[in-house]
């Protein structure tokens, strides 16, 4: 399959790599002072930089897998190697037992296998060599993925156990974490990317499907034209008449020339009427919404002393699907509609969305 990746991503990872063995092999010249016995780099290594700088989001490319999998395995390799000493029985047992520990200590590193195998062929028995080079190489070239991946815009390491960034915290996916775990366990294989990471991917991959199957719909093609409004200086009783009755949850506020000004919904009644109680909220209710029988009033009595006044309107010739991650992200249930006169000409809520998605479905 072709990888999705973009040009400037393919260089940041080409020149990442190069960067990371760079400093990886000086720091290893200074810590061995040129002692000719001690490689300045090791082949694993190659993998690891692969890794480290194209996948840094990967379980596979963590620090503890890159350090400890290859430090453990170069341990394995090396005992086997004391053992059986270097035969093709030794090597295939040596990745073998390399694997099996990166499992129990959860740090698969697949160039671990690779480090396990080097000790064999190079006929190595000295313990030492699991801490100078391959330790030492495997921590630094995992210091100078941290410094170059968070340099560049990747975060790493990359915690797993934190939820990965999805659309938003009101749109959720058809599907839960308990239902992908237990897909992943039915899987029952290695996956190169995360749980959390797979859960963003596919909750964002859903709402691109549904800004594609909305297509080319306008907001004028959808919006409800039945509108019911009122202006600045309408009461609060009639405001609450007009929501009851009209069994809706918004009121868009308007001047004389119908421009928006403001939005008063259910919420800002029951936040302004401190109905938070629900002990004695019908009589709170009834005496903030009642007009004062004085000229001087300690409560709001008019819409605009309620209404939100800072509001999100669309275009009517806005493409419906562009609304979406207004709903999703923002917590919006509806967006006024304007003509290019700034005028009120419709409504759109989150319903006339979902019908609109169903029937372009």
């Amino acid at each position: 399959m072709r990888m999705r990746v973009n040009a400037r991503e393919r260089w940041r990872v080409v020149v990442g790599a190069g960067i990371g063995l760079f400093l990886t092999a000086l720091a290893s010249m200074a810590l061995s002072h040129g002692s000719p016995t001690i490689p300045w780099l090791i082949a694993p290594l190659g993998a690891s930089a692969v890794l480290v700088f194209g996948l840094p989001a990967s379980p596979l490319a963590q620090p503890w897998p890159v350090v400890g999998g290859n430090s453990v395995s170069a341990l394995i390799g090396i005992a086997c190697t004391l053992a059986w000493g270097p035969t093709p029985m030794t090597a295939a047992v040596a990745v073998a037992l390399a694997i099996a520990a990166m499992f129990a200590l959860r740090c698969l590193h697949p160039p671990g296998g690779a480090s396990a195998l080097l000790v064999v062929l190079l006929g190595t028995t000295d313990p030492r060599f699991a801490l100078v080079p391959v330790f030492t190489h495997s921590f630094a070239l995992a210091l100078a993925g941290i410094v170059y991946n968070n340099a560049t815009g990747k975060r790493y390491p990359h915690r797993q156990g934190v939820a990965a960034p999805v659309p938003s915290a009101s749109h959720q996916p058809v599907f839960t974490e308990a239902d992908l775990d237990t897909v992943l366990k039915r899987y029952n294989q290695v996956l190169d990317v995360s749980p959390d990471d797979l859960q963003a991917l596919l909750a964002q991959t859903e709402l691109e499907s549904y800004r594609r199957r909305l297509g080319e719909l306008r907001c004028r093609d959808v919006m409800s034209t039945d509108l019911v409004t009122v202006e600045f200086g309408d009461s609060l009783q009639d405001a609450w008449k007009l929501l009851r009755e009209r069994r809706i949850k918004a009121l868009p506020v308007v001047d004389k020339v119908r421009r928006v000004v403001g939005v008063v919904t259910l919420a800002d009644f029951m936040r302004h009427a401190d109905l938070d109680f629900h002990h004695g909220w019908v009589e709170r209710l009834r005496s903030f919404i009642t007009p004062s029988p004085t000229p001087y009033s300690t409560k709001p009595e008019t819409v605009g002393q309620i209404m939100v006044r800072q509001v999100r309107v669309a275009s009517a010739d806005r493409r419906l699907s562009e609304l979406v991650p207004l709903f999703a992200d923002t917590g919006h249930h509806h967006i006024p509609i304007i003509d290019d006169d700034k005028r009120l000409v419709g409504i759109i809520t989150q319903s006339d969305v979902v019908a609109a998605l169903c029937r372009s479905h």
